[in-house]
C-alpha cells in the first residue's frame, strides 16, 4: 500500500488505499487492488505480474508514475497525486484474440461516461482512445498483451489528469479536470466510479464473447468526436492522409475517405496521429 505519511500538498491528499480496497475488491468485482507511492510504469509492473500468475481483474494504482507509457513508446508523467495512474489486468477467457483490440476502446467509453456523469464535463473520445475536453487531452489509454498460458492476458492502463495546473501540463494541448472546471476533482470517488464502470463494461463484453455488436461498438461511435470530421492522419513512415472520418468499423478501425472517394481502413497501429484538418 502507498505510504501516506510523507505527503505535504494539502490540495493533493493521498488515495485511501484501505477504503478503496474494501469498496472495490470482491464485492466490487475486482480480485486485488494495490496502491503504491511510486513506480516507473503500472502497465510494466502488471505485465510482469501477469507472467508470474497474478489473478484476473488485478488493479495497480500509483500515486506517482515516472515513466508511464503511451502509444508509440511515448512517455507520460505528472506530479505526485495530481492525477490517476492505474492499470488493470484482464484474463479474457472466452474472448477470441481477434477481439482484444476493443479493450482500449471499451476503457475509453468507460472513462468518458464517468467524466460526464461524475465530473460533469463534456468529455469525448478522439479515435482510438484519447479522452478530450474542449479539444484538449485529459486522459490517455494504453492496452498491452502479456504472453501467458493458456490464454493471453491484457493490461489496460489509464492516465487521467485531475488537478494539474497550466504550468504542469505535459504539452500545451493537454488539460486537467481542474482546468476544465469539473464538478468533482476528488480522486477517491473518481477512481471508484471509473473502476466500477470499467469492470461492469468489461464483464458484459466478456460475457458476450467480445462481440462489439452487443452494444460496445454503438456506444463507442456515439462518443467519438472524430467521426464526421475532416482529418489529417500522420502515418508511422512519415506520410499523411487527408480525408473525412466516415465510420468506425466492427473491428474498431477508422475508415477515412480521401478527396478521390477512396476509403482507407486504419487500425491504431497504422497511425501516429489523427488531427483535425488544418491543425
Amino acid at each position: 500500500m502507498a505510504d501516506d505519511t510523507a505527503w505535504t500538498d494539502l490540495d493533493r491528499p493521498p488515495l485511501n488505499a484501505l477504503a478503496l480496497g474494501r469498496a472495490l475488491v470482491a464485492p466490487g468485482g475486482w480480485a486485488a487492488l494495490d496502491v503504491v507511492a511510486d513506480t516507473g510504469s503500472t502497465n510494466a509492473d502488471l505485465l510482469e505480474a501477469a507472467r508470474t500468475g497474478a489473478p484476473d481483474r488485478t488493479v495497480l494504482v500509483a500515486e506517482h508514475q515516472g515513466t508511464g507509457r503511451g502509444r508509440h513508446a511515448r512517455t507520460w508523467s505528472s506530479p505526485p497525486r495530481a492525477g490517476l495512474a492505474l492499470s488493470v489486468l484482464l484474463r479474457t477467457t472466452g474472448v477470441p484474440v481477434s477481439q482484444l483490440g476493443w479493450l482500449p476502446l471499451l476503457a475509453g467509453v468507460a472513462v468518458v461516461d464517468v467524466l460526464r456523469r461524475v465530473a460533469e464535463v463534456d468529455a469525448v473520445l478522439k479515435w482510438p482512445n484519447d479522452v478530450l475536453i474542449g479539444g484538449r487531452k485529459v486522459a490517455g489509454i494504453l492496452a498491452e498483451v502479456a504472453v501467458t498460458s493458456p490464454e493471453p492476458a491484457v493490461v489496460v492502463g489509464v492516465g487521467l489528469n485531475v488537478s494539474l495546473r497550466t504550468d504542469e501540463l505535459p504539452v500545451p494541448e493537454a488539460t486537467s479536470l481542474t482546468l476544465a472546471g469539473a464538478a468533482l476533482t476528488d480522486r477517491d470517488p473518481l477512481l471508484r466510479a471509473l473502476l466500477r464502470e470499467l469492470g461492469d463494461r468489461e464483464r458484459e463484453w466478456r460475457a458476450g464473447g467480445g462481440d462489439p455488436a452487443a452494444g460496445l461498438a454503438q456506444d463507442y461511435r456515439a462518443r467519438c468526436s472524430t467521426l464526421g470530421q475532416d482529418v489529417r492522419v500522420v502515418l508511422p513512415h512519415g506520410g499523411e492522409l487527408l480525408g473525412r472520418a466516415v465510420r468506425i468499423d466492427d473491428d474498431g478501425r477508422l475508415v477515412v475517405r480521401d478527396g478521390s472517394g477512396i476509403e482507407h481502413v486504419l487500425s491504431a497501429g497504422d497511425v501516429t496521429h489523427v488531427r483535425l484538418a488544418g491543425r
